[in-house]
């Protein structure tokens, strides 16, 4: 375990994966946030100071796990001093967003003779700290087989798409469909409430028939409790059904449904509903809800895709 690791991003899911990484004996080297507080905190807790320039990170590390937020922040930080002294280096992207950005990271880097690999993460907070990821991964077989004794600390399951882009436009089908089984549980939810029905029996009735799926398992008790502690943002759902009807768009393929859905999250954050769990588009869908007061607290156990 030689390799030093540093840590561009540590939010919910890049300090759990820090966390998790130091927990099976890594050395995390160095680490950086677009926020102080949480740069501070989270250093102090893995006993690192964090670094005031991305430069540092890469200085001070073999390894670079990136986690940010969109492609306007990987093009932030890429274009913003990672890259700077970077020969040799490797890094590792989880961010979901569009294939086209990581080909464009992986062809800078590979012009000063660094190392990239996407590793586009299914599930979420508890997943990550305990290391049990879904991963799927982009670039060459070389880049992987050199990252994969640190995604197998990550993950319980890592798999190797193809080249840089392949597993980012897999995750973007993973997510539409995910998306688009949320908005239609919450419709399915609501309409049971409505007909005057037990919502207890009804999970219990779709769990056993055709209408069963993951969502239903992480979000359906959720969707009726009104407990909305966040996992996944309504904003990144929003985000990522985004990057499906992109990518359908270039294809002159339509996807009616999925539009449809990111409809749905772009108006939970028109209404100020975006910081909900993706689970709170319920909110919009049974009657008598929107407006009156919805839980957002944090808790443990939702499993995601982000």
């Amino acid at each position: 375990m030689a390799e030093r690791i540093g840590f561009v991003g540590v939010g919910r899911m890049g300090s759990n994966m820090a966390r998790r990484l130091k927990e099976c004996g890594f050395t995390i080297s160095s680490i950086y946030d677009i926020n102080p507080t949480t740069a501070q905190s989270v250093g102090q807790e893995l006993g690192v100071a964090p670094a005031d320039q991305l430069r540092t990170v890469t200085r001070l590390s073999d390894v670079v796990i990136t986690v940010v937020s969109d492609d306007k922040a990987m093009k932030k930080i890429y274009g913003g001093g990672l890259l700077a002294r970077a020969r040799g280096k490797l890094f590792i992207n989880c961010a979901t967003v569009t294939p086209d950005i990581h080909v464009w990271v992986e062809a800078r880097a590979e012009r000063i003779g660094a190392q990239v690999l996407e590793a586009c993460m299914a599930s979420s907070i508890p997943q990550a700290r305990t290391g049990s990821l879904y991963l799927m991964c982009g670039g060459s077989s070389e880049v992987f087989e050199r990252a994969r004794p640190i995604l197998e600390k990550l993950g319980s399951t890592v798999r190797h798409i193809g080249a840089a882009g392949k597993a980012a436009r897999l995750k973007a089908v993973v997510n539409m469909v995910m998306n688009i089984n949320t908005a239609g549980l919450a419709e399915g939810l609501a309409l049971a409430e409505a007909l005057g029905l037990d919502l207890g029996v009804v999970r219990e009735v779709l769990s056993e028939t055709g209408a069963d799926s993951r969502v239903l398992k992480t979000d359906g008790e959720d969707m009726q409790k009104r407990d909305h502690a966040c996992y996944f943002s309504a904003a990144h759902a929003a985000k990522d059904s985004g990057i499906a009807l992109k990518l359908g768009k270039e294809l002159d393929l339509t996807l009616p449904v999925a539009a449809a859905t990111k409809k749905q999250f772009d108006r939970m954050i028109a209404e100020n509903l975006g910081d909900l769990d993706k689970s709170g588009v319920a909110e919009l869908t049974f009657k008598g809800r929107h407006g009156g007061t919805a839980s957002a607290n944090t808790g443990d156990g939702k499993a995601s895709s982000r």
